[in-house]
């Protein structure tokens, strides 16, 4: 799945003009994968058949109510349940949520905030933000590669793994690529600290990262000083 709008929905009410409205509703949104059900019986055959990453579920339906087969589907999936339901007291939301569903609405309900629980709902369950994270660049230097989703400088002899302050002093360069970046700006990103006391310290790590990325770490082409400002990164590809 890329995205939550790949996910098959099921919408369990008995109002067949609010079935077609939430159907409108979701297409519009993006979503394209709806199935219905308008009773119990119907809504337990969809589930087992189509397996749905996400329902939307009213509570009081002709054959039974929703908060039974909310019971029934946690028994089987995980998939997020979301209650529309006339019922307001609330007693009947917290009883929803306490069963396990992940949000409970109220009818008459606004459509933009439906659609903005239930993506917040999907996007809680199938895409949570710590694997949302982004990937970090991989870029070259001449023939060297560096990837800074690994940690690694990749050359024709070899790789090599850069240690964490080498990999923040890299990061924080490629940043600014093409920028002079101060020796306080670095020692924030490696130390969380100015400058002062880490003078030496700085040159020390800075000679140590040339030595990886560096052909003739010496003379630097890449990782350049800029006497009495600080560093600069220059010469990456596609930047």
């Amino acid at each position: 799945m890329k995205d939550i709008f790949e996910c098959k929905l099921l919408i369990v009410d008995d109002e067949p003009e609010l079935l077609k409205m939430l159907d409108t509703i979701l297409r519009r949104e993006g979503f394209q994968r709806l199935v219905a059900a308008a009773d119990c019986h119907a809504a337990r055959r969809i589930f087992a058949s189509e397996r749905p990453e996400g329902v939307i579920l009213d509570v009081s339906l002709p054959d039974g109510d929703g908060f039974s087969l909310l019971r029934e589907f946690r028994e089987k999936s995980a998939a997020p349940v979301l209650f529309l339901s006339a019922r307001d007291e609330d007693e009947n939301r917290l009883l929803g949520l306490g069963l396990g569903a992940d949000d409970y609405m109220t009818k008459p309900f606004l459509p933009r905030e439906l659609t903005l629980r239930l993506k917040a709902v999907l996007n809680r369950t199938y895409f949570p933000a710590a694997l949302r994270q982004t990937a970090k660049p991989v870029f070259k230097l001449g023939e060297t590669e560096i990837d800074l989703n690994s940690g690694t400088v990749s050359t024709k002899t070899g790789q090599l793994a850069l240690t964490a302050k080498e990999f923040a002093l890299l990061e924080k360069l490629y940043e600014s690529h093409g920028h002079i970046v101060t020796g306080d700006s670095l020692c924030h990103a490696v130390w969380g600290d100015d400058l002062y006391g880490y003078e030496n310290t700085l040159m020390v790590h800075i000679r140590r990262l040339r030595e990886k990325i560096e052909p003739e770490p010496s003379a630097p082409q890449y990782l350049l000083t800029v006497r009495g400002l600080g560093y600069k990164l220059t010469g990456a590809d596609g930047k």
